[in-house]
């Protein structure tokens, strides 16, 4: 599969979101191995996870146990660089919060550690900016474990462009990843994706899709995606992650999957070639 950078680690064009795994409506256990298997075994070698991906404080850490599970029996598990987050907290109902203290951040890197059983976390993403603590607390921690060799790269998640450039500062320039929403649907983020471009920070769109259940949902509600789509003989959901990649060469989307078929069809994405009419069509929509 064609490669691309994070911090100068290389890693898949196209990742495998993890968290449909572990959040309400997920797959049982061997349904979700088999999905993270199959990215595997089709060159897959960046998965993102978090702490928080559970269905609540009862089962936190759901989703990075179960990577660990999957790439521990696998030959291929040793290549993955995973990618996972702190600082969002779960309730017992569910709910979501958020705890952006240093003390809380180094708790909860030591923590996704052991569950990953890992000496060192390939990718370690600030997961969302606390209105209660300055961003540069919150990532001056993750400075702090860099240099402590506990991650080999650090991301900061749902950030604006000034977000960036502080957590970039904090970093000493060492910023590896930046990961918005960002799909057909949802372009607001394309001020942040063109910044990373500029300074070469790898830029991860979480739920590309739009959240779509299926590509004919994808291609229904984006008729242009649809008819790229029908033109190359592929899903609309191919055509969107290749449009993406299109974009600029730090782009590395990360589709979620519960199935083995959809990782599948995302991970065609990276060898799908765009015309440039078609990239500008697909911008316009």
């Amino acid at each position: 599969m064609q490669q691309r950078s994070i911090g100068g680690l290389h890693v898949s064009a196209i990742g495998l979101g993890a968290m449909p795994l572990s959040v309400t409506g997920r797959p049982d256990r061997k349904q979700a191995i088999d999905t993270i298997h199959a990215a595997l075994e089709v060159g897959v070698t960046l998965i993102d996870t978090a702490d928080a991906y559970s269905l609540g404080a009862d089962d936190f850490g759901h989703n990075e146990e179960l990577v660990a599970e999957a790439l521990h029996n696998h030959p291929l598990g040793a290549d993955v660089l995973v990618a996972t987050k702190g600082g969002h907290t779960r309730g017992a109902d569910g709910s979501w919060d958020l705890n952006g203290h240093p003390k809380y951040l180094r708790t909860a890197c030591e923590e996704s550690l052991r569950r990953l059983r890992v000496e060192a976390i390939g990718l370690y993403q600030f997961h969302r900016p606390d209105p209660k603590v300055p961003i540069a607390e919150s990532v001056g921690v993750l400075a702090e474990l860099l240099d402590a060799g506990k991650v080999r790269a650090v991301g900061v998640s749902n950030v604006n462009t000034e977000q960036i450039k502080e957590a970039n500062d904090t970093l000493g320039g060492r910023l590896a990843a930046v990961q918005n929403q960002f799909s057909p649907a949802f372009r607001s983020s394309e001020p942040e994706l063109r910044l990373c471009a500029e300074l070469g920070v790898a830029f991860l769109p979480w739920s590309p899709l739009g959240g779509m259940a299926d590509a004919s949902q994808l291609g229904a509600q984006h008729g242009a995606f649809a008819e790229v789509a029908q033109r190359h003989e592929v899903s609309p959901q191919r055509v969107c992650l290749a449009w993406m990649l299109a974009k600029a060469p730090v782009v590395i989307p990360i589709p979620g999957s519960s199935r083995p078929e959809t990782i599948l069809d995302s991970a065609a994405a990276a060898e799908l070639r765009l015309h440039d009419d078609e990239i500008a069509a697909l911008d316009a929509v």
